[in-house]
């Protein structure tokens, strides 16, 4: 391989801590309570405050690349109010400690951390306001940044809002959650999305491409009833952003379906021409795991895109990690290619790890074998798509690689090459340790991926 990102990537939430510092204004997280297995967000690694630490373990360990996520309320007050410049100057001081190192900053606008006024007072990417609020947001913050920032993305994941799970991440509070607010969020987003990369695109020399959670499901039997639930989950939660990502268009599959199920949407032409003239300079996605798909467990007249609540099953050929995600790194170099090949645009992993629950005796390194075999294969399954496939990928970026609370606010799910020293509900002295993990990375980096060993 040449020229290549290797890196690690993060949100503000789960990271940075300093939630009521610097003029941050509230967002959903920041008044979520504790539980007896998750923790508050109101530390987290306290990044706020340690991040020169971490930017110099980064830089040790030889990565050219951190995707970082900007706080929308940090950055703005309540989301639709004034610029907060001191928001501004913490950031400032990410994106320059970053380039001091020779570390390329790459910037995420939004990863579901939905300012609270806009949550509470117009339920969130329902609302035709808030997308106007985060264009808003992300002018500003490409205004400012651009000259120094060239890789950006604006919705961790965003495939995650055709799903069920959309209403937690888009600050939809209250309502029905019907199929139909689903449909309308998904647009709402790639309206906001193709508005913020266009505008990228006018006024800078920055590269930016959308990303989702690559959902990768093979039936659960050779049954083409499951077959063929596998495929329709591809075609609604991956391929139609990506068509959308990379021609401008949404998936002719996803517009029938509209049609056949008079889902009535608030779509508009001024929305359409900004998804019309959407380009992507690469395709970036998440890959942790895969699964399968059971079509007898799927109730008639459910959507595909709901599929998965109720017909996803286990693949008895791969290991489970102990949080229930199976690891498959040929699944990794498959979407790889399934991408690629249909798109011919630039692809790029920026997310993938393995959680696992650790304990730090205070004194050596954390012997996470495990982790190095993770990473090890799908490192492999990468290499051979590029070496083997013809694949071009640009990098390689890691999940939370300095230990931070998971999605869920749990601190015991720990995907660090770095342990952090807090638990949920002890935050001890925050100290950073590399793990045996650590070294082993450290190596593969130097060597361009190519001392796997």
């Amino acid at each position: 391989m040449t020229k290549f990102f290797w890196g690690n990537s993060s949100s503000s939430m789960q990271t940075e801590g300093g939630w009521n510092e610097g003029g941050k204004s509230l967002s959903v997280y920041d008044v979520r309570k504790s539980g007896p297995h998750i923790s508050d967000w109101h530390f987290a690694n306290d990044n706020y405050h340690h991040f020169d630490e971490d930017f110099d373990y980064m830089k040790d360990l030889g990565m050219n690349m951190y995707r970082f996520q900007i706080s929308w309320s940090r950055v703005i007050k309540d989301g639709d109010g004034e610029v907060n410049e001191e928001g501004l100057k913490y950031y400032d001081k990410l994106v320059d400690g970053l380039l001091a190192r020779n570390i390329e900053p790459m910037i995420c606008l939004y990863h579901f951390d939905m300012p609270l006024h806009l949550a509470e007072d117009y339920n969130g990417f329902i609302s035709k306001k808030v997308c106007e609020d985060f264009i808003r947001y992300s002018k500003i913050v490409i205004d400012h940044f651009t000259d120094r920032v060239k890789y950006w993305i604006t919705f961790n994941e965003q495939n995650l809002y055709h799903t069920s799970g959309v209403f937690q991440i888009a600050g939809y509070l209250k309502g029905d959650k019907t199929l139909t607010d689903i449909y309308q969020i998904a647009h709402n987003v790639m309206y906001c999305h193709a508005a913020v990369a266009n505008y990228l695109h006018n006024q800078t020399d920055a590269k930016i491409g959308g990303m989702l959670a690559y959902n990768q499901v093979y039936g659960a039997t050779a049954n083409p009833a499951d077959v063929f639930a596998a495929h329709q989950i591809d075609e609604f939660l991956n391929f139609d952003l990506l068509d959308a990502f990379s021609y401008g268009k949404y998936s002719d599959a996803v517009i029938n379906f509209v049609k056949q199920n008079k889902l009535e949407l608030e779509v508009n032409d001024r929305e359409m021409a900004e998804i019309s003239r959407l380009k992507s300079d690469f395709l970036s996605f998440s890959y942790y795991a895969s699964s399968t798909i059971d079509a007898s467990k799927i109730p008639a007249g459910t959507a595909p895109n709901l599929y998965q609540d109720y017909g996803k099953k286990d693949n008895p050929y791969l290991k489970t990690t102990e949080w229930g995600w199976q690891i498959d790194p040929l699944g990794f170099r498959d979407v790889l290619n399934k991408i690629y090949l249909r798109y011919h645009l630039p692809v790029f992993p920026i997310e993938n790890g393995i959680g696992v629950r650790e304990k730090w005796d205070g004194e050596h390194p954390i012997n996470d074998d495990y982790r190095i075999e993770y990473h090890r294969n799908h490192i492999k399954a990468m290499k051979a798509a590029i070496e083997e496939d013809g694949v071009e990928v640009i990098g390689y970026l890691g999940w939370g690689l300095i230990d931070i609370l998971s999605s869920q606010g749990d601190m015991e799910k720990r995907y660090g090459v770095v342990y952090v020293n807090r638990t949920n509900h002890d935050l001890r002295d925050m100290k950073r340790v590399p793990k045996k993990s650590y070294y082993w990375l450290q190596k593969v980096i130097k060597s361009n991926g190519q001392d796997l060993s």
